[in-house]
């Protein structure tokens, strides 16, 4: 079920336009940041008309990798409102916006209301966190445990990366539902930190709400033919969009995308998709395919490309429109007999 924006909102917004008209001088300066493409866009689209927000992650960088420059600290310094997704994608930040934002209001946008959270998975099939037995592990631990000191590497990076048990999957945009829960947060803090510009800020989250609708209607319909197909992903990012559209990932190249995993995985990657008659394996634009083509050597097993974070799109309004498009444009062709 689809999240409406509020008519409340709507009438604060009118509201405190009125009330606060007198402060148009002060806000001239008012600098909105936010991490990634894919958000970006949407601060973009409830902004539109007024000020344009800056980005930190642009082009083919990755944000779990991501080292930050001097010019997106000094970004971050000037701030007045920073929007990111949270702890667990965009590492780098905490320290930079604790030190470089101390004046910034700050949205993490995986504790906003609405925004319906999923648990990591892992293995090489996926599988939710587990504290209990694992028969999993048990199954593979002494054959892996002298020869994929490499896999042990991988799954402790993930933890010190933030990647703990209690954490939930960081990708929540690529759920519509999710994106329109964001885009009402997005509206909610502009309006606090900018109420001359409430109505339009309310006007625009409520076009953006309208236009996700239509968007995942749209995409339902292209994703169809790809559904109860198989197929394996290069990192476990696209859970959101699995769930929201009946789609049968079953499992994840690596654990973690900062580490390449350990030969012993590899192998067992290998295994899965043959055994599971996989219909695809998906890289990304911004990691090396040479994993995904080790994997489906040797296998009738067609290779596609997701990108989640819209690598060679313009940043901006649409922005997050085109992605959802070209990832259900990439999986059908990938998945569906007829393409």
């Amino acid at each position: 079920m689809f999240l409406s924006i509020s008519p409340r909102l709507a009438a604060l917004g009118a509201c405190l336009a009125t009330m606060l008209v007198a402060m148009t001088d002060a806000r001239a300066d008012l600098e909105v940041v936010v991490s990634i493409k894919p958000i970006h866009s949407l601060v973009a689209g409830v902004m539109e008309g007024d000020l344009a927000p800056k980005l930190i992650v642009d082009g083919s960088a990755s944000p779990h990798s991501y080292s930050l420059r001097p010019s997106g600290a000094q970004r971050l310094q000037d701030a007045d409102l920073i929007f990111w997704v949270g702890h667990n994608l965009e590492s780098f930040l905490e320290k930079p916006i604790a030190s470089h934002g101390p004046r910034a209001a700050v949205v993490e946008l995986m504790d906003v209301p609405g925004v319906d959270l999923l648990p990591i998975r892992t293995g090489a099939t996926f599988e939710t966190h587990d504290h209990g037995h694992d028969e999993h592990e048990d199954e593979h631990a002494n054959d892996e445990k002298h020869e994929d000191h490499d896999d042990h590497e991988e799954h402790a990076s993930s933890e010190e990366h933030g990647h703990h048990d209690d954490d939930a999957n960081p990708h929540i945009w690529l759920d519509p539902v999710n994106a329109q829960a964001l885009v009402r947060a997005i509206a909610e803090a502009l309006i606090t930190a900018d109420p001359e510009h409430a109505p339009l800020y309310a006007a625009n989250a409520q076009s953006m709400h309208e236009r996700i609708e239509v968007l995942s209607a749209e995409l339902d319909a292209t994703l169809a033919p790809a559904r109860g197909r198989p197929f394996f992903v290069f990192h476990d990012a696209y859970q959101y969009m699995e769930r929201r559209f009946g789609l049968t990932a079953a499992g994840s190249v690596t654990l973690n995308a900062e580490v390449s995993p350990g030969a012993g995985r590899i192998r067992e990657i290998a295994d899965k998709i043959r055994t599971l008659e996989a219909t695809c394996v998906f890289s990304e634009p911004q990691f090396s395919p040479k994993l995904v083509n080790v994997v489906t050597a040797h296998t009738a097993t067609k290779t596609g490309v997701l990108d989640p974070l819209g690598t060679g799109i313009p940043a901006g309004p649409d922005l997050y429109f085109t992605l959802m498009r070209n990832m259900a444009a990439s999986i059908r062709a990938c998945l569906s007999p007829t393409g």
